[in-house]
């Protein structure tokens, strides 16, 4: 079998008690994650059922305790160099994905950074999504006490609601509610449902079925999106134990027209410049005039941007750019009057777009 390069890398995430192990249990029981390697990390007593370890215990590799995204963030680094050099030496069988389950104390951010960044890594395996489980029983509590967790809720591609059965009548409702306003691109999945692996994992560009670039699909857009405009929960209602979801923000920035590939770099430059540690993930695609026929799609992590990579010809739908950006205590509009300053379609008390440009943190290397 020969290895299809690059490998598929998928981060389960979500707090501690959220069922994540008993999720992940279920998943490499469906056939759609055969060869599949699972990188564990233990926290404590969680750990993978020993069944399944004696079963998978080849593709299973458990990480020491601590934090993934801190204490052990090297080990993950090297534990992923070595399983490709086992693919490409012939030692291991060729994988088809690999699954990360972070520690529920972990900031996923710092994890996605650690594949985006390594040059060998970023070469050889591709951020095919996130995966966060929210217990529908405590959920709310904890979103409530624990930045972390809403943090895991605004990045994921795919929300997963577990204990469902278990949860109070009329509580599941707002949960949801709450789940959309942190994430409104990112579909909520009932566990009790068991939906298929294949449902759950292939977040990517391409569309599993069709190996083609599902645009709309990535981006979470849907027939309601709002554009050039910010999502969030900044109602100013009785809820006041919600203010760390007041921090957490979804701007989705679109242009009709092609833009030269200076204006994306030059605001792409800025934008992580000044902001990079508040913008916790970006996905996008660009019409460029320089070669309008082939599109650049952008995904970054804060100020670390993968390599922007040349789609071979436009997906079906609309052209134009669409940019997502999630984002944690960036100014409201901030990102919006940046982007229209470097179109030409200045907003209200923007910035001059000539200063903009003129300011040497704009000239920054394209990848960081």
């Amino acid at each position: 079998m020969e290895i299809d390069w690059p490998v598929a890398v998928s981060v389960v995430t979500g707090f501690l008690g959220a069922g994540k192990t008993t999720l992940l249990n279920q998943l490499l029981k469906d056939p759609a994650l055969a060869n599949t390697a699972v990188i564990i990390n233990e926290f404590g007593e969680v750990s993978i059922d020993h069944l399944l370890v004696e079963k998978a215990s080849d593709g299973v590799i458990e990480l020491s305790d601590g934090c993934l995204c801190c204490t052990v963030r090297g080990e993950l680094v090297d534990t992923l160099a070595d399983l490709i050099e086992r693919m490409q030496t012939g030692r291991i069988a060729p994988l088809e994905r690999i699954v990360i389950e972070t520690t529920g104390l972990a900031d996923p951010v710092p994890v996605l950074q650690s594949v985006m960044a390594h040059p060998v890594l970023m070469q050889a395996l591709r951020l095919d999504g996130v995966v966060c489980v929210v217990d529908a029983v405590n959920g709310a509590a904890t979103l409530d006490a624990h930045e972390e967790a809403v943090r895991q809720v605004a990045v994921a591609d795919r929300l997963v609601l577990t204990k469902t059965g278990l949860a109070a009548p009329g509580e599941l409702p707002g949960l949801r509610e709450r789940l959309r306003r942190l994430n409104p691109a990112a579909p909520i999945i009932d566990a009790e449902d068991r939906a298929p692996a294949a449902t759950l994992v292939n977040c990517g560009l391409y569309a599993p079925e069709t190996k083609t670039a599902d645009v709309r699909r990535w981006l979470g857009e849907t027939e309601h999106a709002h554009h050039h405009h910010i999502h969030g929960d900044h109602d100013h209602d009785d809820h006041h134990h919600h203010h760390h979801d007041h921090r957490i923000a979804t701007v989705s920035l679109t242009y009709d027209r092609p833009m030269p590939f200076a204006a994306v770099e030059a605001f792409l430059d800025l934008l992580r410049a000044t902001q990079g540690e508040k913008l916790l993930r970006m996905k996008g695609i660009i019409e460029l005039a320089e070669d309008p026929e082939r599109p650049l799609v952008i995904h970054g992590v804060q100020k670390l941007l993968h390599s922007p990579v040349q789609l071979p010809a436009w997906p079906a739908g609309a052209r134009g750019t669409r940019i997502v950006l999630i984002t944690c205590d960036m100014p409201d509009d901030y990102a919006a009057r940046l982007f229209a300053a470097f179109m030409d379609e200045p907003a209200p008390d923007t910035p001059d777009r000539a200063a903009l440009q003129d300011n040497p943190l704009a000239i920054a290397g394209f990848r960081g």
